[in-house]
């Protein structure tokens, strides 16, 4: 029985993030005979793995523009919580603009508060205390960061695998010209 260890190390080796690791094909030859099929078939099934790479691409692209915009929304969110904290211990009230709607806007005086409402997503919004909600919006920023870092990685590692992909690709219809050449002039030289 195989170490867990050994077993980890292996499964890494396999894939990354769930992402399974497309293997270059060193001897074409080899790979053909032990497969026992046809370079069309051969093709078939590297396009769909292929076409796997890519799907998962277009999501982590989304996944990774929807976290871009993300993060900055966040830090003006934490800038107008920095800047009520600011405000609070002045009796004065602070002056602003609102968007009503698209080009429409709108001035309110906002007085002292140690209140603010965040709107959490899914049509939710709580109110928080100005210390608990820049606590929950530098946790948030934290890990939308995180996360944008761990996209960006597992969009590189799927670049190199879509890469690998294609080569073997290219490698399996070459194998296939070759094939066929040779048996052409097989077939002319009977």
């Amino acid at each position: 029985m195989a170490s867990s260890e050994s077993l980890v190390t292996e499964n890494a080796s396999k894939t990354y993030s769930g992402i399974p690791k497309a293997e270059f094909l060193e001897d074409v030859d080899s790979y053909m005979a032990s497969a026992e099929e046809t370079a069309e078939s051969a093709l078939k099934k590297l396009d769909e793995q292929h076409n796997k790479y890519k799907f998962m691409e277009y999501n982590l692209n989304t996944k990774k523009n929807r976290l871009k915009s993300q993060i900055p929304d966040i830090k003006k969110s934490l800038d107008i919580i920095s800047h009520l904290q600011a405000k609070k211990s002045s009796s004065e009230a602070m002056e602003t603009r609102f968007l009503l709607s698209d080009q429409v806007f709108a001035r309110a005086r906002v007085p002292p508060t140690d209140k603010v409402c965040l709107w959490l997503g899914a049509n939710v919004m709580l109110e928080y205390n100005i210390d608990d909600a820049e606590a929950l919006l530098r946790k948030n920023q934290e890990a939308a960061t995180k996360s944008l870092k761990q996209v960006e990685e597992e969009l590189s590692y799927i670049t190199e695998q879509t890469t690998t992909l294609e080569v073997n690709m290219a490698r399996v219809y070459n194998w296939d010209v070759k094939k066929r050449r040779h048996n052409e002039q097989s077939s002319k030289s009977s």
